[in-house]
């Protein structure tokens, strides 16, 4: 939710964009909108974001940081490589049908800014996902694949088509999902699927 009034305006615009985008998504980023819903005119948001892709970008790093936890808590009772991998791809694909709306703004790189937009001089946008993905190609090395970065950029694909896919409603309508907890159980198998499908056969 939006931070009280005193809170800094450039953080108050940001909470307002994060909870646009996870309640109506990506359409309703309008700077207007924006400004509109945090108490502001319409132009003060071009002290903080000169352009419109460098708000939506700043919103877009609130993701990335909600998704680097889930990918920490996965990995909190250091499982073995393959049971790591599996985790991490239930997290994936479960942030991304939690928050479909973000999912969809973060990985929309001809809709942002890769320029550091932090008053830090923060890393660039895309380079967000680099720890991340680095993280996948160690444990996807250690479960044996000869070229681990083409592995797990494969594995990656995988899952997000999963995750899209799944959120669009097709793959319930194909596997015949019932109740909650049977598509929650088909889901997760489906994922351990795409997971043991791109491994190679070392250690688990």
């Amino acid at each position: 939710m939006p931070k009280e009034p005193d809170a800094p305006l450039r953080e108050r615009l940001i909470d307002v964009g994060v909870e646009l985008v996870r309640t109506e998504g990506t359409g309703s980023l309008g700077l207007r909108e924006i400004a509109r819903r945090a108490g502001v005119s319409h132009g003060a948001p071009r002290r903080y974001f000169p352009t419109h892709q460098s708000l939506l970008s700043a919103i877009a790093r609130r993701g990335f940081g909600d998704l680097g936890a889930r990918f920490l808590a996965a990995g909190a009772e250091r499982p073995a490589p393959r049971e790591h991998v599996r985790a991490l791809g239930r997290a994936y694909v479960g942030y991304a049908l939690e928050q479909p709306g973000m999912f969809e703004l973060m990985f929309r790189h001809d809709l942002l800014d890769s320029t550091g937009q932090e008053p830090s001089g923060g890393p660039r946008l895309r380079e967000q996902t680099l720890p991340l993905f680095g993280l996948l190609t160690g444990l996807v090395g250690a479960c044996g694949a000869a070229e681990p970065e083409v592995a797990a950029a494969a594995l990656w694909a995988g899952l997000h088509g999963v995750a899209q896919l799944w959120g669009y409603g097709s793959l319930p309508l194909v596997l015949g999902t019932g109740t909650d907890d049977e598509a929650g159980r088909r889901l997760a198998a489906l994922v351990d699927a795409v997971v043991d499908a791109h491994l190679g056969a070392g250690p688990a």
